[in-house]
C-alpha cells in the first residue's frame, strides 16, 4: 500500500484540479439579473445554488473585503441544530443535514467533523428548560438526549464537575453537533459558484442603494478608486455584522441592534476533548480543534459597538470561566483573541426573506448563529430570488413578525448565554 500510494503521488498524468483556484478578477458589467451584497459564507452560498439548481449565472458577488474575511473567518465554527422553537430546529437541522454532504458537493474537503455538543445543566430550572429542548429536537428528527452526571463524567473525563460551587446536575447532549472549517466552506461555494459564472468581485464596497417607486434597481459601488452603479432586477443583501446600516441606504430600518462578540485560542495541546462542551451559566464554551488548538467563546459584549477590537476585561473573565470548568487549563498560553460583529435581534432569530423595498431580500439579524446556517440559508434564499417565493422553512423568519408579534423566540438557545 505505501509503496502505491508513492507511484500514484509521483505520477504526472493523474488529473489534478487546484482546488482553491478561482477566475481571474473581471471588469464589472452594467447589469445583472442578481446582486449579492457581502461575499461570506452566504452571499456565497445564495450565489451558489442560484446557479446549480436554479440556473440563474448572471449574478455578482460584490464584497468589500476579501472573500470569507469578515463574520465568516470570524466565529468558532461549531454547527448544531438543538434549538428551542419548533421553526428553529426545523431550520437548522436542515442546514445540518446538508453540512454533511458538502464536502462530497464541492469535491473540496471543508473538514467536517461530528463530535457531538454538551451543553451543561447547574440548576433545576435549566434541567426543565432542556427536558424541553429534547422533546422539541426528538420531534423534528434532532438527536438530543437529557444525560445524567455519569454519563457526562464518561463523555468528558477531564471537566470538573463543581465548577465554581456551581455542580453539574444534568447535560443536554447533542449528537449531531459538529464543526467545519469556516474558510474552506466559503471557499467551496464561491469555487462552484464561479465555475458556472457567478462573478466575484472582491475589494468592492456597495456604498449606496437605488430605489425608484419602492423597487431596487441598481447598487452603486466603489472598486479602488472607480465608482459604479450597477443595474439589477434583484439585490440580495448578506451583510452580517453591518445589516442596519446597509438597509438604511435602502431607505428602511431594521430592528437590530449590533454588538462585538470575542473569542480566543490556545496554544495547541495533545487531543483530549472530542465534544463542544458548553455552559450558558458561565457563559462560555470550549472545543479542541484538530490542530489540538483549544477555542473559547462566550456572550457578546453588553454595548453595541461597531468595532471588532478585541478587549482584556472580556479575556479574563471569560479564560476565568473557562479555568473553571477545566482547571488545568490555566496552564495554557493563550496565543491569539479576535471579535466579530453579531447583528442581535430581540428574539434571537434571523431576518430572512421580503423587505419592504420590492426586489431587495434580506439575509439579517443572525447574531451569533450564522456560521451553522450558511447551507440552508443559501438554498432558500436563492429558492426565494428564482421563484419569486418565500419558502416555508423561513417564513417565520420574515421581517414582519415583529410587526405582527409572532417573534421566534430563541433567546436560551445559546452555547453561551448573551
Amino acid at each position: 500500500m505505501p509503496f502505491a500510494l508513492l507511484k500514484y503521488g509521483l505520477n504526472g498524468d493523474f488529473p489534478f484540479e487546484k482546488d482553491a483556484d478561482l477566475p481571474p478578477p473581471v471588469s464589472l458589467k452594467k447589469r445583472y439579473d442578481v446582486v449579492i451584497i457581502g461575499g461570506g459564507g452566504h452571499g456565497v452560498a445564495t450565489a451558489y445554488y442560484l446557479a446549480k439548481y436554479h440556473g440563474i449565472t448572471n449574478v455578482a458577488v460584490l464584497e468589500k473585503g476579501y472573500l470569507g474575511g469578515g463574520n465568516t473567518a470570524r466565529n468558532t465554527a461549531v454547527i448544531r441544530s438543538n434549538y428551542l422553537t419548533s421553526d428553529g430546529v426545523k431550520f437548522y437541522s436542515e442546514s445540518v443535514k446538508l453540512f454533511q454532504n458538502l464536502s462530497n458537493e464541492f469535491d473540496f474537503n471543508i473538514m467536517y467533523s461530528k463530535r457531538g455538543q454538551l451543553t451543561l445543566a447547574h440548576t433545576d430550572a435549566a434541567i426543565r428548560g432542556f427536558r424541553q429542548r429534547t422533546e422539541v429536537n426528538k420531534h423534528f428528527g434532532g438527536k438530543t438526549e437529557l444525560i445524567g452526571p455519569k454519563e457526562i463524567k464518561e463523555l468528558v473525563p477531564t471537566l470538573n464537575m463543581n465548577p465554581g460551587h456551581q455542580p453539574v446536575l444534568a447535560g443536554l447532549w447533542h449528537m449531531d453537533g459538529a464543526t467545519a472549517r469556516h474558510d474552506a466552506v466559503a471557499w467551496g461555494y464561491a469555487k462552484g459558484a464561479t465555475q458556472r459564472g457567478v462573478e466575484l468581485h472582491q475589494l468592492t464596497e456597495v456604498t449606496d442603494v437605488v430605489v425608484e417607486n419602492g423597487k431596487v434597481t441598481a447598487v452603486k459601488a466603489k472598486q479602488g478608486s472607480v465608482d459604479h452603479i450597477i443595474e439589477c432586477g434583484v439585490v440580495v443583501q448578506a451583510v452580517a455584522g453591518h445589516s442596519s446600516l446597509l438597509a438604511e441606504k435602502a431607505g428602511f430600518r431594521l430592528p437590530i441592534t449590533t454588538y462585538p462578540l470575542q473569542a480566543m485560542v490556545t496554544q495547541p495541546v495533545k487531543p483530549f476533548l472530542d465534544p463542544l462542551v458548553s455552559s450558558p451559566a458561565f457563559h462560555c464554551y470550549v472545543q479542541q480543534t484538530g490542530r489540538g488548538e483549544l477555542v473559547f467563546g462566550g456572550g457578546s459584549d453588553p454595548y453595541p459597538l461597531y468595532n471588532s477590537r478585541s478587549t482584556l476585561e472580556l479575556k479574563e473573565e471569560l479564560l476565568a470561566h473557562a479555568v473553571e470548568l477545566f482547571p488545568f487549563m490555566a496552564n495554557l498560553k493563550l496565543m491569539r483573541q479576535w471579535t466579530g460583529l453579531t447583528d442581535m435581534t430581540s428574539d434571537y432569530s434571523p431576518i430572512m426573506g421580503e423587505s419592504p423595498v420590492q426586489n431587495y431580500y434580506l439575509d439579517a439579524g443572525w447574531g451569533t448563529w450564522g456560521f451553522k446556517a450558511t447551507p440552508i440559508c443559501g438554498k432558500t434564499m436563492a429558492e426565494l430570488v428564482a421563484t419569486g417565493k418565500t419558502p416555508s422553512l423561513i417564513k417565520p423568519f420574515g421581517a414582519e413578525r415583529f410587526n405582527d408579534f409572532r417573534q421566534v423566540n430563541e433567546m436560551g438557545a445559546t452555547a453561551a448565554s448573551h
